[in-house]
């Protein structure tokens, strides 16, 4: 048995962290991307200068971004389920959106029938 894949981010190099807009844009490309369906999108901005923290809220689960523009970095979080989404061209919509110069990635399986991970002594 499977449910989903989830995916999580290092996004370093970025551009416009501090700009709401841009991040909604790059949360919303990377829906159409995965080729998810969109519940809606909430954001926060922390303030001028300051970093955004959002989710796209899915059908199929989430993707949500956070963002500290003073170190060009955004952790990103993917979960999507099942098997038809494209969680590579959603990163990508997103690392293209935001520029980043380099995407550290880490996934993990998730669902019924999944081995556990081991766990740290």
């Amino acid at each position: 048995m499977y449910t989903g894949t989830h995916l999580l981010a290092d996004l370093s190099g970025c551009k416009g962290l501090d700009e709401l807009e841009r991040v909604d844009t790059a949360l919303r490309e990377a829906v159409a991307a995965a080729s998810a369906t969109l519940i809606d999108v909430r954001l926060h901005h922390f303030g001028a200068g300051q970093g955004v923290t959002g989710v796209a809220l899915l059908a199929e689960s989430h993707i949500s971004i956070h963002t500290w523009p003073e170190h060009d970095y955004a952790a990103v979080d993917i979960f999507l389920c099942g098997s038809k989404h494209d969680l590579d061209a959603a990163l990508v919509a997103l690392s293209t959106r935001l520029e980043a110069t380099r995407c550290d990635e880490r996934r993990v399986a998730r669902g019924y029938g999944v081995p556990p991970e081991p766990s740290s002594p």
